[in-house]
């Protein structure tokens, strides 16, 4: 390992730990994130004006979504209160929290990742949830969202990315995974209300805060600072990747994907997918990098949308994300590789 490549694992044990042991690290994620990306771009010698031109338009149709979106809800906020109150006198919290993880996640293959995870957003903040159950819940949801967008190439950009790459047609994500990514959506569906809080919606619209223009205007901006730093840090950490991780078996590789919690995935699938693997080989790498996409804020857009809007820190996301991302790896690692 040359100096190059140790200064990126530095730099990667940084990100790691980073957010979880200085609270204004946590407080500023996507500013550290973009430092981070600096940094590993200068080490790694890769700056180009390829990949300035990439950061600098990649994130656009991210964040154009998301602030259209913020100000469409932002007027649209009570009649969307006004529709769940209608629904909570027909069905009971347990079965709309259910609804809302299985049908978003079913739904972001068609409406994109992005979507799903502004919907989820705006229907949590109406929900009268104490705070440890708002967390849980969206992380539960971003999970669904981040592993059912895989179905299409319109989901998300991993999706998108694996199809071209592979030179498939519209259905091939679909027909392959659907037996894997299904049940783990219902599951998810299932596990969310054994976190459910109070069992109402809020009564009084008038407490219903909506978000000033400003507020608006500045989760955009987050969001696009955010994907930015992703870009810098997958492209940065590349030489790690082409010299460590590609030519690893099936079954290391799977584990070393956990590294898709920090960084986008749809760069580690980029490096990592090829026309030469098996089924097998290509099941066991998505799944990996699809389910530790949920374990940290960094790992999918759905959950740094999500904790943009809800203001859910690193450590907040952890308590659930790391056992529950852990606990799902474990099985699908049976699955795939032993069984």
């Amino acid at each position: 390992m040359n100096f190059v490549e140790i200064g990126l694992v530095v730099i990667l044990l940084i990100v790691f730990s980073g957010p979880f042991l200085n609270h204004t690290i946590e407080k500023n994620l996507e500013v550290f994130l973009f430092i981070m990306g600096i940094l590993a771009l200068t080490a790694a010698q890769l700056w180009s004006p390829h990949v300035i031109h990439e950061a600098l338009i990649y994130p656009l149709p991210i964040s154009v979504v998301v602030l259209s979106t913020g100000f469409l809800f932002k007027f649209t906020r009570k009649y969307l209160d006004r529709l769940v109150k209608a629904i909570f006198k027909f069905i009971p919290q347990s079965l709309f929290l259910f609804f809302l993880i299985v049908s978003l996640g079913l739904l972001s293959s068609v409406i994109t990742a992005i979507i799903a995870a502004l919907i989820l957003v705006e229907l949590i903040t109406i929900l009268d949830l104490n705070r440890k159950t708002e967390i849980n819940i969206t992380i539960i949801a971003c999970f669904s969202i981040g592993l059912g967008a895989a179905l299409t190439p319109v989901g998300e950009p991993l999706s998108t990315i694996v199809v071209a790459k592979l030179n498939e047609n519209f259905w091939f994500l679909l027909k392959n995974f659907y037996a894997l990514i299904i049940p783990a959506i219902l599951f998810l569906g299932v596990l969310a209300p054994w976190f459910q809080g109070r069992k109402s919606v809020k009564d009084d619209s008038k407490n219903l805060k909506s978000d000033s223009s400003t507020e608006v205007i500045l989760r955009a901006g987050k969001v696009y600072l955010f994907v930015m730093a992703l870009i810098f840090l997958g492209t940065g950490f590349k030489p790690l990747i082409d010299a460590y991780v590609v030519k690893l078996p099936s079954g290391i590789l799977f584990w070393l994907n956990i590294t898709s919690a920090i960084l986008d995935n749809a760069t580690l699938a980029a490096a990592e997918v090829s026309p030469a693997l098996s089924l097998i080989q290509l099941k066991s790498i998505l799944m990996a990098l699809l389910i530790s996409g949920g374990i940290l804020i960094p790992g999918n857009i759905p959950n740094i949308i999500a904790a943009s809007k809800l203001k859910i820190t690193s450590r907040e996301w952890a308590q659930l994300g790391i056992p529950l991302g852990l606990v799902m790896m474990i099985v699908y690692f049976l699955i795939l590789e032993v069984f």
